[in-house]
């Protein structure tokens, strides 16, 4: 399981998949987020790790500033009664703490079952902004590198409008 950014980058470098970090102090919430983008182009985004009625686990990830509503995800996506999951359960499927959950943790999934939904919106922005494992730094990688990311951790993914 990979645990810091540095692995994380030689992974992304590894895989010839273009980014730019940046770093900063850390933050826990998107509004602590945003007082460190200033020069960051691109989306930013908030990173949800949810469960459902059945278990099933997700993460979602869409724009920073867009409004989510579980009932309406959980519609959307297909799941009955979305709830947050534990830091506990995010810790054991992604390796990351509460305030650094980030696409980039599905390396760490190790087999776990988990669907990636990444919103059709967020996506079209082209240029996108995660935490690269720690909420210290800001990643800066393009919509089609994510996807070849996620690809390359064999996980389950889904780009759908929220």
């Amino acid at each position: 399981m990979l645990q810091t950014q540095q692995q994380l980058l030689a992974v992304l470098d590894e895989n010839q998949i273009d980014y730019q970090n940046h770093e900063h102090p850390a933050v826990y919430t998107v509004e602590e987020a945003a007082r460190h983008s200033d020069g960051i182009d691109g989306a930013h985004s908030k990173n949800l790790f949810l469960k459902d009625k059945k278990k099933n686990l997700f993460l979602v990830v869409t724009l920073a500033d867009k409004p989510v509503v579980l009932k309406e995800v959980a519609t959307k996506i297909g799941a009955k009664h979305l709830s947050f999951g534990k830091p506990e359960l995010l810790g054991e499927v992604l390796g990351v703490i509460p305030g650094a959950v980030t696409p980039f943790a599905v390396i760490n999934s190790n087999g776990h079952p988990l669907k990636v939904i990444l919103d059709r919106e967020m996506m079209d922005s082209g240029t996108l902004n995660f935490h690269p494992l720690e909420n210290t730094a800001t990643t800066t990688i393009s919509a089609e590198n994510l996807i070849r990311f996620i690809e390359y951790c064999g996980v389950d993914y889904e780009v759908t409008l929220l």
